[in-house]
């Protein structure tokens, strides 16, 4: 995935087509994070039917790198993180062009049998947000 470097950018690009910016929040060395990534996200990032619905970008939460933040403003990567709460990894969340929540974050990787299932619904959902369908 993208490693996420100045989501104020990344949030433009997503707003001028009309997608939602998914980021996903991982650590270094988390087995849970490499499977969501690897089986799933990873995946979807390589379909065309997904790259006409969601962008990526991925952030650790125990990244020192430089950051730009939606505000425009340089942070860390685990400082931006801390600042979205984030407490359990993987965590994936969908945003608009400020950053605002659009659909339920999806917390930890309980089991791959329904993980896609639950990424296409808040994915789904953020689309209805932006595009102010429901």
């Amino acid at each position: 995935m993208v490693e996420a470097r100045d989501l104020a950018a990344d949030a433009r690009q997503a707003a001028e087509r009309r997608i939602p910016l998914l980021v996903l929040f991982s650590e270094a060395g988390c087995p849970w994070c490499a499977r969501a990534r690897q089986e799933f996200l990873l995946p979807m990032q390589r379909n065309p039917d997904y790259q006409a619905k969601v962008m990526m970008r991925e952030v650790g939460i125990d990244n020192p790198a430089a950051l730009i933040d939606f505000a425009g403003k340089t942070t860390t990567q685990a400082e931006f993180a801390r600042s979205y709460r984030v407490l359990m990894v993987p965590t994936v969340v969908l945003v608009g062009p400020r950053g605002e929540a659009l659909a339920e974050p999806l917390v930890g990787f309980r089991t791959a049998d329904y993980y896609g299932y639950y990424l296409d619904q808040r994915i789904d959902a953020a689309l209805a947000q932006l595009r102010g369908s429901r």
